[in-house]
């Protein structure tokens, strides 16, 4: 299961979960950062970085944010345009 990054990230975008991640799947959106479902190894290595918590294994993302599973999905199953995440 890949890891998703959550309400938290809204607006801070610290970064500090890209500089570790070994395979580069964590991508700037608008409003906050996304992790590539298709690219994550599931390493962790990204979770213990965030400086407010917003990073949790799929499986692991509480009941009351479980609408940020889907909506990092969908932030990579569209075609590229203005807004959708990049490097």
């Amino acid at each position: 299961m890949p890891y998703v990054i959550t309400e938290a990230c809204i607006n801070v975008k610290d970064k500090s979960c890209v500089d570790v991640c070994p395979v580069d799947c964590i991508y700037e959106g608008p409003d906050q950062l996304f992790i590539q479902p298709d690219e994550c190894i599931d390493c962790g290595a990204c979770e213990p970085e965030c400086p407010v918590t917003a990073i949790f294994p799929e499986e692991d993302v509480p009941a009351n944010l479980k609408q940020y599973v889907q909506l990092n999905r969908e932030a990579f199953n569209k075609e590229p345009k203005p807004g959708r995440p990049t490097r």
